[in-house]
């Protein structure tokens, strides 16, 4: 009589315990110590005034100019990052990255009530500056630390103190790396970007990288072999301020999946007809490969992905037959965080994607399409993001007449 009652316990305990993983907080990673504070301005000098990127501009002139045309400059100010951040609960660590500094946030930072660190002790902070907050991601945001600016080379002759930066990449882990050691957290997924992804540049028993755990977390030991520097920060010689000698610099772009030319870059694709056995019937393939991203593409947000639409038409541009494919990161979010499927491209493996024509009396020519999204539009339609921009553009477009049975086309 009492096995009973006892399973009649477990199943409760069972249904309570899933109940609550729907509706808990979507804590999809560790707030990691190297973000969980923001950036520690009290040791700033007078000559370094308010940290403005405005300041900046008065001697690097160049760098800011190219600084306020990325998406850095936007991090806070961004509608599609103040929609979503909002519909999240606005939770307090994402202004740890998209405003690092101290002034830049109205709270200060005393502790932690949890272990995980999303549970922040706060109290209002007398240094914020509302107008830095709106540059996000500010020059300062990379090159101030300790009181001093740091930059690669070191050996300036800068009226404010600077300090050697002997890897520029170890800036951008600060951010764009998590790691995790709980089983309840998307451990390869974190904010922006993702380092994991960047096994895929090594070789299996490369000294340089290590799997941490169960997690699958990718941990570097040496981060100047990211690449991340060399890949979005391209080299150009030129003087640091107006009149100085010519150095070898590096633009301030940071160009990412909202530019098109980037994306393509890191692209190789070919829509070409394949031999046919069949006198009555033609093939067409498109193959594309990431050539040019040592992580996956795309990377970031689950929500970013691809489609590669091949159309079959007529003579009065009547779509006779449709074949479209998502390269997409499929996840389960609930009651557990769970990688369902991802078609992303790896480094350096082509896919390829095929379609036949049957009836070729009516068929005129194959069109092949493959778009970049920004945002999956079931999440624009539930956060409620109106955009203003595009949220999706054509990275490679390219038709084939059926008359011609070489692997010649005509770009549109």
């Amino acid at each position: 009589m009492l096995k009973k009652p006892i399973i009649a316990s477990i199943v409760i305990i069972l249904i309570v315990f899933f109940a609550w993983r729907f509706i808990r907080p979507m804590n999809i990673f560790i707030v990691d110590d190297r973000f969980a504070w923001p950036v520690d301005t009290s040791q700033t000098p007078a000559v370094l005034g308010k940290l403005s990127a405005k300041e900046c501009a008065t001697c690097h002139q160049e760098f800011y100019d190219e600084w306020q045309t990325t998406i850095h400059s936007q991090a806070w100010t961004d509608p599609y990052f103040q929609t979503d951040w909002q519909f999240d609960d606005a939770q307090h660590s994402c202004r740890l990255c998209h405003t690092p500094l101290d002034r830049q946030q109205p709270h200060k930072v005393l502790g932690y009530r949890d272990t995980d660190k999303w549970d922040p002790i706060l109290e209002d902070n007398p240094n914020f500056d509302s107008m830095l907050q709106h540059e996000g991601v500010t020059c300062a945001a990379c090159h101030y630390r300790d009181g001093k600016i740091v930059g690669v080379l070191g050996n300036t002759n800068a009226p404010h103190p600077v300090k050697k930066l002997d890897d520029p990449n170890q800036v951008c882990v600060r951010c764009h790396i998590v790691e995790g050691d709980k089983w309840d957290t998307f451990f390869r997924f974190p904010p922006c970007g993702t380092v994991a992804e960047i096994e895929s540049s090594f070789v299996p028993d490369s000294k340089d990288i290590t799997v941490k755990g169960s997690t699958g977390e990718r941990v570097i030991s040496d981060t100047s072999s990211l690449g991340c520097v060399e890949c979005h920060m391209p080299l150009i010689k030129r003087s640091l301020v107006k009149g100085g000698v010519e150095r070898e610099t590096r633009r301030h772009y940071w160009r990412g999946g909202h530019d098109p030319e980037m994306v393509k870059k890191a692209l190789t694709i070919s829509f070409s007809e394949q031999m046919s056995s069949h006198k009555d019937k033609r093939s067409f393939a498109l193959t594309i490969t990431n050539t040019g991203a040592a992580h996956y593409v795309p990377t970031g947000t689950p929500d970013r992905h691809l489609t590669i639409q091949l159309r079959i038409l007529d003579k009065n541009n009547t779509v006779l037959e449709e074949n479209t494919n998502t390269i997409k990161r499929y996840v389960m979010w609930r009651p557990f965080i769970v990688d369902l499927k991802d078609t992303r491209l790896p480094r350096w493996q082509p896919r390829t994607y095929e379609v036949d024509v049957s009836n070729i009396d009516k068929a005129a020519k194959v069109d092949a399409v493959v778009r970049y999204h920004l945002l999956d539009e079931n999440r624009r339609k539930r956060i409620g993001y109106k955009n203003k921009t595009p949220i999706a553009y054509d990275v490679y477009r390219k038709s084939i007449l059926l008359e011609l049975r070489d692997e010649g086309g005509a770009n549109e």
